[in-house]
């Protein structure tokens, strides 16, 4: 788990340790949901300090990439988990908690980047993706329609038979499947009209409001894996986030 290329001088060591443990999560060592090992052991491989082994591991538990569970250990964070594949919904009623989630599977098919998607997903214009669109249900109410775009290089065999034996829940998915875990996104948000392919699958009139949300979700390493337009029916819900 050494850097190919020293790290710069200026780098704080934890910040070097935590770079270090997360291309160990890239690489694969250490899978979602599995322990990771405890700071002594650490500290030990990399001949660091168990401070400073700590204070590296405190910062990808705030990040959501590791979970602290007490007496038990550290673990790799995972969307296995009902609490976490609610962790990137921002859409939630006006009255009430998300009780429920469920996603209907409205197409799955090839295509080839557009100028958008390639620059989102820092790919070349033409690339080979995998265009999923479905529908979401909040509190078996539809309330999202959207469509997904992610690198075909990254997820071989993402077809609509997959999709559905897990639900078409998409980051469960990414990570059961093929090894990939978001751990970020970007999101923006704008007001817009429903058009026919819009309106239809949330039994709305075209012109109805809706809310688009524009994703570029991460994994580790920053790197671009999938690029989402949600629209939302949010006269019933509304998008709620927490600012630290």
């Amino acid at each position: 788990m050494k850097p190919d290329a020293p790290f710069p001088a200026y780098q704080p060591l934890y910040r070097q340790i935590k770079l270090l443990i997360t291309e160990g999560l890239e690489s694969g060592q250490w899978k979602p949901g599995e322990s990771i090992p405890s700071e002594l052991e650490l500290a030990k491989r990399f001949n660091v300090s168990q401070g400073t082994v700590r204070k590296a591991v405190n910062e990808l538990a705030q990040e959501n990439v590791l979970v602290r569970r007490q007496g038990r250990g550290t673990f790799v964070a995972s969307h296995a988990h009902e609490r976490a594949q609610l962790a990137f919904l921002r859409i939630t009623p006006d009255a009430g908690p998300v009780a429920t989630i469920e996603a209907e599977l409205v197409e799955c098919r090839r295509v080839r980047a557009d100028a958008a998607a390639a620059r989102n997903l820092d790919l070349e214009t033409g690339s080979p993706l995998v265009r999923v669109r479905r529908v979401l249900s909040v509190n078996a109410k539809r309330v999202i329609y959207e469509e997904a775009k992610v690198p075909a290089e990254l997820f071989p065999g993402l077809d609509a038979e997959t999709l559905n034996a897990h639900g078409c829940m998409l980051y469960t998915i990414y990570e059961s499947e093929f090894h990939v875990r978001i751990v970020e996104a970007e999101e923006r948000l704008k007001a817009v009209a429903a058009d026919a392919d819009t309106a239809h699958p949330l039994g709305l009139r075209e012109g109805a409001p809706l809310l688009m949300m524009e994703r570029v979700a991460y994994t580790y390493g920053r790197r671009p894996v999938e690029l989402r337009r949600s629209f939302c029916n949010c006269a019933e819900h509304h998008y709620a986030n927490i600012i630290n």
